[in-house]
């Protein structure tokens, strides 16, 4: 994530409900960028999603990677209601050809479900976007034939249209 942004973003705003604000100041210092550049909050990003839409800021590039939701299909129901809100948030939140990447860790959340998820999420959200990629976990996170869920890891690149 912090690649991402070195070549282009003038500013990155970090939201963390999980990991230590100190530790994700020092990754960004470790990784050669200038802190004043970064803001680090401690937020619920339901909250600070809906906050944000209160101000007229507006975001080129946003990276939703949320805890796991739904660990396994017993809990997707309520997992895709979390998702579909803070996708539909997200959405409202970038400028037009803003990029969002959205990911998913739940076991429980397939990769196709999670597709029509951001699809109900943008419908919602009254915009569109291409969908630029489908994301996967890396090859050190093979799934077996047998074990379907362990396809957890999975995301989407769009791009909110103009």
């Amino acid at each position: 994530m912090l690649r991402s942004t070195h070549d282009t973003a003038t500013f990155v705003m970090f939201a963390f409900i999980t990991v230590p604000l100190p530790c994700a100041t020092e990754h960004v210092r470790l990784n050669g960028f200038n802190p004043r550049h970064h803001e680090t909050r401690d937020a619920d990003v339901n909250t600070l999603l809906r906050d944000l839409l209160k101000t007229d800021e507006r975001f080129d590039a946003i990276v939703l990677d949320p805890p796991k939701f739904a660990p396994t299909a017993a809990h997707a129901d309520k997992a895709s209601r979390a998702y579909k809100d803070i996708n539909r948030l997200a959405l409202k939140l970038l400028k037009p050809g803003g990029l969002l990447l959205t990911f998913s860790c739940s076991g429980g959340i397939s990769a196709d479900l999670f597709h029509k998820i951001v699809a109900g999420a943008a419908m919602d959200a009254e915009v569109d976007g291409a969908l630029l990629e489908r994301l996967e976990g890396a090859p050190d996170h093979p799934t077996t034939l047998f074990f379907p869920e362990g396809e957890y890891l999975k995301g989407l690149a769009i791009l909110k249209a103009a």
